[in-house]
């Protein structure tokens, strides 16, 4: 059996048309459920609900989890800041689903994978705090929104020595495309394994069990240390 990967979703509506107005619908790359189904998993797309119970009962059926990125911030109130001037749009719903599914994951011992805004989310959850803006925040940073097409590499990182990143890529340099404005500022309970030339952390883990965040997305690049993410999680993953 394949070990089913819970993937979140993003949250958009449907064009809008003469007797026909916009309507809410999931969105997600098909790049997510590409790089599960290669790596030997069963991607299933979770739906968000308010329901208090909904996030337990879904990560229960699933083997493992990725919490996805997307074009919007995470409130800052979440790790105890104020909106600053350039803090972006904002999804609260989404935001507010996919912490409690983290949560219940990270109980239940079961492996994540955070990718770009979702490995922000995994260090707020692990107490953790954000920058809000790279450019304004950090002095001699530079752009993380490359222009370039994001199934390109747009910088490298340095994978640290020692971590559990390491073992899964096999190297100790990467080149990674770079798509956010915000990052991670502290860790919280998290340890970093990978930094950038400028000293923002790119990837966090958690020692003791497999919840692994990287500020890249590994499912647009083709190289196979890329997919060795998406395998890592995949094999953690099995019954």
């Amino acid at each position: 059996m394949r070990p089913i990967i819970g993937i979140t979703p993003d949250v958009g509506e449907t064009a809008g048309r003469p007797g026909r107005p916009p309507m809410p619908r999931y969105e997600l790359k098909q790049a997510y459920a590409d790089a599960v189904l290669a790596s030997g998993g069963l991607p299933v797309v979770l739906p968000y609900s308010e329901d208090e119970t909904a996030p337990a009962e879904a990560v229960a059926l699933c083997d493992g989890l990725v919490i996805t990125g997307g074009a919007f911030d995470i409130p800052p109130e979440l790790y105890g800041a104020k909106a600053g001037d350039r803090l972006g749009p904002m999804k609260r719903g989404r935001t507010a689903y996919e912490q409690r599914v983290l949560h219940a994951a990270l109980q239940a011992n079961k492996p994540v994978l955070g990718v770009c805004g979702g490995m922000q989310l995994l260090a707020v959850e692990l107490g953790g705090t954000l920058w809000q803006d790279i450019r304004d925040e950090v002095p001699g940073s530079f752009d993380h929104e490359q222009k370039l097409d994001p199934r390109e590499p747009g910088h490298p990182v340095k994978i640290l020595e020692g971590t559990a990143l390491e073992a899964i890529l096999g190297v100790r340099e990467l080149q990674v495309n770079s798509t956010h404005h915000q990052a991670v500022r502290d860790p919280g309970r998290a340890r970093v394994c990978a930094i950038s030339p400028d000293l923002i952390i790119e990837a966090i883990e958690l020692p003791d069990n497999f919840a692994l965040g990287v500020q890249w997305h590994p499912e647009l690049l083709a190289s196979l240390e890329h997919l060795a993410l998406y395998r890592a999680l995949v094999d953690k993953s099995r019954r």
